[in-house]
C-alpha cells in the first residue's frame, strides 16, 4: 500500500513539473528565406562580424520565445557578440531583440548559442544579423 501512495505521489508531482515552463522545438532552420513583412521604422540589428548559419525555434505555452542560433564570426580577429546584433522576425512582423546577452566569440570561431527572445504572443519565424 506505502509503494503504491509513493506511486501515486511521484506521478502527481512529474505532472506538476510538466507544465507551460517547458520548451518545445518549433522549427529548424538551416536554409535563409526570404520574408517581405513591411518595415518602415527601418529596425535593423547592428552591423557586425557575426554570420547566422542556422537555428531552431523554440517556445513554451507561457509565450517564452528561445532561439538555439548557430554563428560564425567572420572577423580575422576576436569579437563579442551582443544583444544588439541580432533579430528576430515574428509572425506578425515586428522585429524584436533578444534579452540582453554577450557572448566572446575567437577570429573565425563558429558557437552554437541558446538566446532568450523574451515572451510574445505570436511565434518566431527567423533570425538574421546585419554583416558590416
Amino acid at each position: 500500500m506505502l509503494k503504491r501512495i509513493s506511486w501515486i505521489l511521484f506521478a502527481c508531482s512529474f505532472g506538476a513539473y510538466a507544465n507551460e515552463d517547458v520548451l518545445s522545438v518549433d522549427t529548424i532552420v538551416s536554409n535563409s528565406f526570404d520574408l517581405v513583412f513591411p518595415n518602415e521604422l527601418n529596425i535593423q540589428p547592428e552591423q557586425s562580424d557575426f554570420k547566422v548559419n542556422n537555428f531552431i525555434l523554440m517556445s513554451n505555452e507561457a509565450g517564452e520565445r528561445w532561439v538555439v542560433v548557430t554563428m560564425s564570426n567572420t572577423s580575422s580577429g576576436r569579437r563579442s557578440l551582443t544583444h544588439k546584433h541580432l533579430m528576430a522576425i515574428v509572425a506578425d512582423g515586428q522585429r524584436i531583440a533578444p534579452i540582453e546577452f554577450i557572448q566572446s566569440f575567437k577570429a573565425n570561431e563558429t558557437l552554437t548559442l541558446t538566446i532568450n527572445f523574451g515572451m510574445s504572443k505570436f511565434p518566431l519565424l527567423s533570425v538574421y544579423s546585419r554583416l558590416g
